[in-house]
């Protein structure tokens, strides 16, 4: 591994810890109390509660509570802030044991195969601008989900920000998303988001559900 790639992944993850220990949860500009749009387009999957589902950055987001309290059983949260999955952690108190935890790079952990129904991602994907990531993440979705699963991504839309938290990111179309995730995930359906800050500026955001084909024998 090169010294400088090296750096930066350290670097990466040490700015996501100082946003969650030198801020409150609802101090930063992703910050929505319920995430209302990404609950609506779960549960229109009319999904068993048994399924699994994997939240990506989901650290100090209250969906697993939400998804809880809708009766979900199986649910896994990854984020590469130990800082961010202690705010949901200390947040849901005892039912923080039904809640599977990983503190983990999702373009560099291990994801176990054919595992995942359903995979959310609320302001992840947007913030990989290194080509090389987003094909890991992809290789990821290949990889830990089953045929016929279903993937919700939300990213800036064309009309989002350039940055966040002081970082570069990338703004998407559904046709732009679709394209990197590649023609084994089918685009179902796409919505628009005008999001409110804590600071009082909207940003505007994609939903994106895509479906996994299964590949024709």
């Amino acid at each position: 591994m090169e010294t400088g790639r090296f750096i930066r992944m350290i670097d990466e993850k040490l700015h996501w810890e100082n946003i969650y220990k030198t801020k409150s949860s609802k101090e930063v500009s992703w910050f929505k109390s319920h995430l209302e749009k990404s609950l609506e387009l779960i549960l229109k999957l009319n999904l068993s509660k048994d399924v699994q589902i994997m939240d990506i950055g989901g650290g100090a987001s209250t969906l697993p509570d939400d998804l809880l309290a809708k009766g979900f059983k199986n649910i896994t949260v990854l984020d590469i802030s130990s800082e961010a999955l202690k705010v949901s952690q200390n947040r849901l108190g005892s039912k923080q044991s039904q809640i599977r935890w990983l503190e983990a790079d999702i373009t560099k952990t291990f994801l176990e195969s054919n595992r995942y129904d359903l995979w959310h991602d609320r302001a992840v994907f947007h913030f990989l601008t290194d080509l090389s990531d987003r094909k890991k993440y992809v290789a990821q979705l290949k990889h830990s989900l089953k045929p016929n699963s279903h993937v919700i991504i939300s990213t800036f839309s064309l009309k989002g920000p350039l940055k966040c938290s002081g970082l570069e990111i990338v703004r998407y179309s559904p046709e732009t998303l679709r394209a990197e995730l590649g023609k084994e995930f089918k685009l179902v359906e796409s919505q628009e988001e005008e999001h409110s800050t804590p600071f009082g500026t909207t940003q505007a955001f994609i939903y994106c559900h895509f479906k996994k084909v299964v590949a024709r024998q």
